[in-house]
């Protein structure tokens, strides 16, 4: 069972939202995704998208995305990617 933004650690959802608002949609309204939406099929990101979110929270958080971690249940909502940065850096 996936874990909620919330349970994944204070602050990284919120990192991981602002960074997609601020530079996949340009918007500063928190409105605009929900954190449990999917981005792909809500048209929010697509494949160059997820590649910036990767490079933004390999950055950030100082992990390394591999290959077969690249799979919709890691990274197709915010939720979905707050858990797994919390699960690799132990958050």
């Amino acid at each position: 069972m996936a874990q909620s933004a919330q349970d994944a650690g204070p602050g990284i959802a919120d990192q991981v939202r602002d960074f997609i608002l601020e530079n996949l949609l340009f918007t500063d309204d928190r409105s605009a995704i929900d954190d449990d939406e999917s981005l792909l099929d809500k048209g929010i990101i697509d494949s160059t998208g997820i590649m910036e979110v990767i490079m933004f929270i390999e950055e950030r958080f100082g992990i390394q995305v591999r290959d077969e971690e690249m799979i919709p249940e890691n990274l197709d909502s915010v939720s979905n990617i707050a858990a797994y940065v919390a699960r690799k850096t132990g958050a």
